[in-house]
Protein backbone atom coordinates (compact mmCIF):
# COMPACT_ATOMS: atom_id res chain seq x y z
CA UNK A 1 0.00 0.00 0.00
CA UNK A 2 1.02 3.50 -1.00
CA UNK A 3 0.43 4.61 2.79
CA UNK A 4 2.28 8.20 2.51
CA UNK A 5 0.24 8.87 -0.78
CA UNK A 6 -3.50 7.95 0.90
CA UNK A 7 -1.97 9.46 4.44
CA UNK A 8 -1.35 13.19 2.38
CA UNK A 9 -5.01 12.78 0.30
CA UNK A 10 -6.44 12.08 4.43
CA UNK A 11 -4.39 15.37 5.67
CA UNK A 12 -5.31 17.42 2.95
CA UNK A 13 -8.55 16.99 3.32
CA UNK A 14 -8.51 16.67 7.33
CA UNK A 15 -11.68 15.89 8.06
CA UNK A 16 -13.78 12.53 7.61
CA UNK A 17 -17.85 12.22 8.59
CA UNK A 18 -18.29 9.70 11.15
CA UNK A 19 -20.96 6.90 11.04
CA UNK A 20 -21.91 2.92 12.34
CA UNK A 21 -21.81 2.30 15.97
CA UNK A 22 -21.11 4.72 18.53
CA UNK A 23 -17.73 5.46 19.10
CA UNK A 24 -17.65 7.37 22.48
CA UNK A 25 -14.03 5.92 23.34
CA UNK A 26 -12.58 6.50 20.24
CA UNK A 27 -13.53 10.31 19.79
CA UNK A 28 -10.81 13.13 20.82
CA UNK A 29 -10.93 16.81 21.60
CA UNK A 30 -8.22 19.20 21.84
CA UNK A 31 -7.48 22.08 23.89
CA UNK A 32 -4.49 23.03 21.57
CA UNK A 33 -2.87 22.26 18.22
CA UNK A 34 -4.29 21.80 14.83
CA UNK A 35 -7.96 21.06 16.43
CA UNK A 36 -7.95 23.55 19.27
CA UNK A 37 -11.54 24.72 19.81
CA UNK A 38 -13.33 21.66 17.01
CA UNK A 39 -15.76 19.50 17.64
CA UNK A 40 -13.83 16.81 18.43
CA UNK A 41 -11.79 13.94 16.05
CA UNK A 42 -11.04 10.51 15.34
CA UNK A 43 -7.63 8.58 14.64
CA UNK A 44 -7.90 5.47 12.06
CA UNK A 45 -5.17 3.10 11.81
CA UNK A 46 -4.74 0.24 9.18
CA UNK A 47 -1.62 -1.33 10.30
CA UNK A 48 0.53 0.70 8.26
CA UNK A 49 0.70 3.84 9.90
CA UNK A 50 -2.31 6.59 11.79
CA UNK A 51 -4.08 9.42 10.84
CA UNK A 52 -6.21 11.80 12.82
CA UNK A 53 -9.04 13.28 11.07
CA UNK A 54 -11.82 16.10 12.57
CA UNK A 55 -15.26 14.92 12.63
CA UNK A 56 -17.23 16.56 10.05
CA UNK A 57 -20.59 15.58 9.10
CA UNK A 58 -20.17 17.45 5.85
CA UNK A 59 -17.01 15.65 4.65
CA UNK A 60 -16.57 14.02 1.47
CA UNK A 61 -14.63 11.15 3.64
CA UNK A 62 -16.39 8.69 5.96
CA UNK A 63 -15.40 6.40 8.38
CA UNK A 64 -17.85 3.52 9.38
CA UNK A 65 -17.48 2.17 12.16
CA UNK A 66 -18.71 -1.40 12.78
CA UNK A 67 -18.51 -1.72 16.36
CA UNK A 68 -15.48 -2.48 18.80
CA UNK A 69 -12.89 -0.15 17.02
CA UNK A 70 -13.71 -2.26 13.74
CA UNK A 71 -13.74 0.61 11.18
CA UNK A 72 -13.45 0.67 7.23
CA UNK A 73 -12.75 4.19 5.68
CA UNK A 74 -14.45 5.15 2.41
CA UNK A 75 -12.44 7.27 0.07
CA UNK A 76 -14.01 7.83 -2.96
CA UNK A 77 -14.65 3.89 -4.36
CA UNK A 78 -12.12 2.74 -2.19
CA UNK A 79 -12.81 1.16 0.98
CA UNK A 80 -9.64 0.68 3.76
CA UNK A 81 -10.30 -1.20 6.52
CA UNK A 82 -8.67 -0.44 9.96
CA UNK A 83 -9.33 0.25 13.25
CA UNK A 84 -10.36 3.55 15.44
CA UNK A 85 -7.94 3.56 18.01
CA UNK A 86 -8.89 4.21 22.05
CA UNK A 87 -7.59 8.34 22.97
CA UNK A 88 -5.75 8.07 26.03
CA UNK A 89 -5.34 11.89 26.79
CA UNK A 90 -5.92 13.97 23.64
CA UNK A 91 -4.23 10.71 21.61
CA UNK A 92 -3.71 6.80 21.54
CA UNK A 93 -1.05 5.80 24.12
CA UNK A 94 0.13 9.23 25.73
CA UNK A 95 -1.20 11.73 27.98
CA UNK A 96 -0.84 14.71 25.99
CA UNK A 97 -2.38 17.50 27.64
CA UNK A 98 -2.68 21.53 27.66
CA UNK A 99 -1.52 22.49 30.99
CA UNK A 100 -2.84 26.12 30.16
CA UNK A 101 -5.55 26.95 27.55
CA UNK A 102 -6.40 30.39 25.99
CA UNK A 103 -3.54 32.63 25.30
CA UNK A 104 -1.87 36.30 25.86
CA UNK A 105 -0.35 36.04 21.86
CA UNK A 106 -2.28 36.05 18.90
CA UNK A 107 -0.66 33.92 16.38
CA UNK A 108 -2.54 33.89 13.16
CA UNK A 109 -3.19 30.28 12.78
CA UNK A 110 -4.23 29.51 16.11
CA UNK A 111 -7.73 28.95 17.68
CA UNK A 112 -6.40 28.82 21.58
CA UNK A 113 -6.42 32.45 22.06
CA UNK A 114 -10.45 32.12 21.42
CA UNK A 115 -10.79 29.50 23.95
CA UNK A 116 -11.73 30.57 27.68
CA UNK A 117 -8.06 30.81 29.35
CA UNK A 118 -7.57 28.47 32.50
CA UNK A 119 -5.06 26.40 33.96
CA UNK A 120 -5.20 23.12 35.36
CA UNK A 121 -3.93 22.40 38.87
CA UNK A 122 -1.18 20.21 39.35
CA UNK A 123 -3.83 18.03 40.81
CA UNK A 124 -6.11 18.04 37.68
CA UNK A 125 -3.29 16.88 35.97
CA UNK A 126 -1.69 14.13 38.02
CA UNK A 127 -5.12 12.75 38.22
CA UNK A 128 -5.95 12.88 34.50
CA UNK A 129 -2.45 10.87 33.85
CA UNK A 130 -3.44 8.48 37.00
CA UNK A 131 -6.85 7.67 35.27
CA UNK A 132 -5.23 6.44 32.06
CA UNK A 133 -1.64 5.24 33.53
CA UNK A 134 -2.34 2.03 32.36
CA UNK A 135 -2.56 2.71 28.65
CA UNK A 136 0.31 4.89 28.20
CA UNK A 137 3.68 4.90 27.43
CA UNK A 138 4.24 8.98 27.29
CA UNK A 139 3.58 12.19 28.73
CA UNK A 140 3.26 15.11 26.65
CA UNK A 141 2.63 18.75 28.07
CA UNK A 142 2.03 21.31 26.19
CA UNK A 143 0.76 24.87 26.87
CA UNK A 144 -0.51 28.30 26.02
CA UNK A 145 0.63 31.63 28.03
CA UNK A 146 -1.54 32.56 30.60
CA UNK A 147 0.98 35.50 32.05
CA UNK A 148 4.29 35.57 30.30
CA UNK A 149 6.98 33.50 29.02
CA UNK A 150 8.82 32.77 32.29
CA UNK A 151 5.69 32.51 34.65
CA UNK A 152 4.21 29.76 32.03
CA UNK A 153 8.06 27.87 32.23
CA UNK A 154 8.02 27.93 35.81
CA UNK A 155 4.59 26.37 36.21
CA UNK A 156 5.25 23.53 33.51
CA UNK A 157 8.58 22.77 35.41
CA UNK A 158 6.51 22.31 38.78
CA UNK A 159 3.72 19.95 36.80
CA UNK A 160 6.51 17.83 35.54
CA UNK A 161 8.39 17.60 38.93
CA UNK A 162 4.61 16.30 40.31
CA UNK A 163 4.38 13.51 37.09
CA UNK A 164 7.91 12.11 37.53
CA UNK A 165 6.44 9.84 39.95
CA UNK A 166 4.54 8.11 37.26
CA UNK A 167 8.85 7.11 35.78
CA UNK A 168 7.14 7.88 32.11
CA UNK A 169 8.85 10.20 29.73
CA UNK A 170 7.96 13.67 29.55
CA UNK A 171 8.42 15.62 26.57
CA UNK A 172 7.05 19.42 26.92
CA UNK A 173 6.59 22.00 24.24
CA UNK A 174 6.27 25.70 25.29
CA UNK A 175 7.31 28.93 23.61
CA UNK A 176 11.01 28.98 25.62
CA UNK A 177 12.93 31.97 27.32
CA UNK A 178 16.36 32.20 28.05
CA UNK A 179 17.50 29.22 29.54
CA UNK A 180 14.06 27.32 29.04
CA UNK A 181 15.65 24.37 27.38
CA UNK A 182 18.26 23.32 30.62
CA UNK A 183 15.60 24.12 33.17
CA UNK A 184 13.47 21.54 31.44
CA UNK A 185 16.58 19.41 31.02
CA UNK A 186 17.27 19.42 34.86
CA UNK A 187 13.39 18.70 35.99
CA UNK A 188 13.72 15.25 33.97
CA UNK A 189 12.22 16.40 31.12
CA UNK A 190 13.17 13.43 28.03
CA UNK A 191 12.00 15.73 25.24
CA UNK A 192 11.25 19.15 24.06
CA UNK A 193 9.38 20.88 20.68
CA UNK A 194 9.94 24.49 20.40
CA UNK A 195 8.12 25.83 17.11
CA UNK A 196 9.60 27.49 14.62
CA UNK A 197 6.15 27.66 12.73
CA UNK A 198 7.13 29.41 10.15
CA UNK A 199 9.90 28.60 6.89
CA UNK A 200 11.14 32.27 7.13
CA UNK A 201 11.53 35.09 9.67
CA UNK A 202 9.26 37.38 7.59
CA UNK A 203 6.41 35.09 7.78
CA UNK A 204 7.05 34.34 11.54
CA UNK A 205 7.19 37.74 12.32
CA UNK A 206 3.70 38.51 9.85
CA UNK A 207 1.83 35.10 11.78
CA UNK A 208 3.32 35.61 15.70
CA UNK A 209 3.28 38.90 16.52
CA UNK A 210 5.20 39.91 19.58
CA UNK A 211 7.47 36.91 19.68
CA UNK A 212 10.69 36.07 18.39
CA UNK A 213 11.82 33.84 16.01
CA UNK A 214 15.52 34.26 17.41
CA UNK A 215 14.41 32.95 20.46
CA UNK A 216 13.16 29.36 18.89
CA UNK A 217 16.26 28.72 17.15
CA UNK A 218 18.45 29.74 19.94
CA UNK A 219 16.83 27.63 22.20
CA UNK A 220 16.29 24.20 19.74
CA UNK A 221 20.06 24.81 19.18
CA UNK A 222 20.51 24.69 23.35
CA UNK A 223 18.12 21.62 23.52
CA UNK A 224 19.93 19.20 21.26
CA UNK A 225 23.07 19.41 23.45
CA UNK A 226 21.14 18.21 26.39
CA UNK A 227 18.57 16.43 25.03
CA UNK A 228 20.06 14.59 22.23
CA UNK A 229 19.63 14.38 18.22
CA UNK A 230 16.47 12.64 17.70
CA UNK A 231 14.81 14.19 20.92
CA UNK A 232 14.25 17.71 20.20
CA UNK A 233 11.68 18.71 17.33
CA UNK A 234 10.23 22.36 16.15
CA UNK A 235 6.66 22.10 14.47
CA UNK A 236 7.00 23.95 10.58
CA UNK A 237 3.42 24.70 8.86
CA UNK A 238 3.08 24.42 5.52
CA UNK A 239 0.36 26.64 3.52
CA UNK A 240 1.03 30.08 5.42
CA UNK A 241 2.57 31.27 2.02
CA UNK A 242 5.90 30.22 2.26
CA UNK A 243 7.38 27.94 -1.06
CA UNK A 244 8.77 24.73 -1.52
CA UNK A 245 12.64 26.04 -1.67
CA UNK A 246 11.78 27.89 1.79
CA UNK A 247 9.88 24.82 3.28
CA UNK A 248 12.83 22.99 2.35
CA UNK A 249 15.77 25.55 3.07
CA UNK A 250 13.69 25.90 6.69
CA UNK A 251 14.17 21.94 6.86
CA UNK A 252 17.30 21.73 6.01
CA UNK A 253 18.86 24.46 8.77
CA UNK A 254 16.46 22.54 11.60
CA UNK A 255 18.28 18.92 10.23
CA UNK A 256 21.64 20.62 10.26
CA UNK A 257 21.89 21.40 13.95
CA UNK A 258 19.66 17.98 14.99
CA UNK A 259 16.40 19.39 15.31
CA UNK A 260 13.62 16.78 13.73
CA UNK A 261 11.10 19.19 12.08
CA UNK A 262 7.49 18.06 12.33
CA UNK A 263 5.68 19.33 8.88
CA UNK A 264 2.44 20.03 10.27
CA UNK A 265 -0.23 20.85 7.52
CA UNK A 266 -2.47 24.16 8.12
CA UNK A 267 -5.58 23.96 9.64
CA UNK A 268 -7.50 27.19 8.09
CA UNK A 269 -8.65 28.39 11.66
CA UNK A 270 -8.03 32.03 13.50
CA UNK A 271 -7.25 34.94 11.70
CA UNK A 272 -6.43 32.28 8.75
CA UNK A 273 -9.92 31.18 8.46
CA UNK A 274 -9.94 31.53 4.69
CA UNK A 275 -6.85 29.90 3.56
CA UNK A 276 -6.69 26.32 2.33
CA UNK A 277 -5.08 23.38 3.90
CA UNK A 278 -1.68 22.21 1.51
CA UNK A 279 -2.88 19.52 -1.05
CA UNK A 280 -1.88 16.07 -1.17
CA UNK A 281 0.52 16.69 -3.47
CA UNK A 282 2.39 19.12 -1.78
CA UNK A 283 2.56 17.35 1.20
CA UNK A 284 4.11 14.38 -0.90
CA UNK A 285 6.60 16.19 -2.36
CA UNK A 286 7.73 17.95 0.73
CA UNK A 287 7.69 14.44 2.51
CA UNK A 288 10.47 13.61 -0.20
CA UNK A 289 12.03 16.62 0.68
CA UNK A 290 12.12 15.79 4.16
CA UNK A 291 12.89 12.38 4.20
CA UNK A 292 16.04 13.47 2.26
CA UNK A 293 17.19 16.25 5.00
CA UNK A 294 16.94 13.50 8.11
CA UNK A 295 18.75 11.14 5.99
CA UNK A 296 21.62 13.54 5.08
CA UNK A 297 21.77 14.54 8.78
CA UNK A 298 21.50 10.85 9.87
CA UNK A 299 18.36 11.60 12.38
CA UNK A 300 15.75 8.92 12.43
CA UNK A 301 12.10 10.09 13.98
CA UNK A 302 11.53 6.14 15.15
CA UNK A 303 13.26 7.14 18.10
CA UNK A 304 11.06 9.99 19.35
CA UNK A 305 9.56 9.04 22.90
CA UNK A 306 6.49 11.58 23.01
CA UNK A 307 4.63 13.94 21.50
CA UNK A 308 3.97 14.14 17.78
CA UNK A 309 6.46 12.60 15.97
CA UNK A 310 5.65 9.70 18.38
CA UNK A 311 2.25 9.85 17.54
CA UNK A 312 1.90 10.55 13.95
CA UNK A 313 -1.31 11.35 13.67
CA UNK A 314 -1.37 15.02 12.35
CA UNK A 315 1.55 14.60 10.40
CA UNK A 316 3.45 12.73 7.34
CA UNK A 317 6.51 11.70 9.48
CA UNK A 318 9.78 10.03 7.51
CA UNK A 319 10.57 6.73 8.65
CA UNK A 320 7.12 6.07 11.00
CA UNK A 321 5.18 6.46 7.12
CA UNK A 322 6.08 4.02 4.77
CA UNK A 323 5.42 2.51 1.14
CA UNK A 324 4.16 -1.21 2.24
Amino acid sequence: MDWPGLKARLLARGTARLSGEPAGPYRSASTAGPGAGSGGSVFFSCGEGRVRLAIDPHSPLEIIHLGAGRAVLKEGASEIRGILEPVALHCPRQAYITVTSGCVYRCRYCEVPAIAAGRKTQEEIESMVEAVRDCIDAISLTSGVLHDVEEEEGYVIRVVAALRKFALPIGVSIFPGTDTAPRLYAAGVAEVKFNVEAATPGLFSEMCPGLSYDAVWDALRQSVVLFGRNHVFSNLIIGLGETDEEAGSCMKALCAIGVIPVLRPLNPAGNLAGYSRPPAERLIRLFALHADALEEAGLDPCHAQTMCVECTGCDLVPGRDRIT
